[in-house]
């Protein structure tokens, strides 16, 4: 009867630790990307931050686990709420936001997730593939604010190098 119990405990578990998974709900499908990518960049441009695009979707483990390490870490998610306007464009079987990434050429080549840095105007600076930010279990945090430090407003500072 105690197996019976300790199986049917792991299988709740089990469902339970599914159903959760179901409820990261970090990209919205149904939103309209290119207005938030247009509203970001004006408040960048008013800002003078840079724009961060994550592109990728609730379906991608390793979105989730840059996500929570821009969100749980202090130092990078002070460095971004400094110097960027974050953005997370959906891409999924619900909406593969065609025109945004043909926009952007096409950064879906270099899988998920992908970073996209963008001027207060709107320019593409860089396209990041995430591989790069990467170790072991989940992403650096060295590589990661070194990767945002290279592309902030401030590396463009030709004052930060006389």
């Amino acid at each position: 009867m105690a197996r019976y119990f300790i199986g049917l405990f792991f299988i709740l578990l089990i469902a339970v630790a599914g159903a959760s998974q179901d409820k990261i709900s970090i990209y919205s499908p149904e939103a309209d990307a290119k207005t938030e990518i247009a509203e970001a960049v004006a408040r960048a441009k008013a800002e003078h931050k840079h724009v961060l695009l994550q592109i990728g979707g609730n379906w991608c483990k390793w979105c989730i686990y840059f996500n929570n390490l821009c969100t749980n870490d202090t130092g990078i998610r002070e460095f971004l709420s400094a110097n960027y306007e974050v953005v997370h464009v959906n891409y999924s079987k619900e909406n593969y936001n065609p025109d945004v990434m043909a926009s952007l050429e096409y950064p879906q080549r270099f899988g998920f997730p992908v970073f996209v840095i963008l001027d207060g105007e709107g320019r593409r600076l860089h396209t990041q593939n995430s591989a790069y930010l990467e170790e072991e279990q989940g992403h650096s945090k060295k590589k990661v604010l070194e990767f945002l430090e290279h592309w902030s407003p401030n590396a463009f500072n030709p004052e930060q190098y006389r």
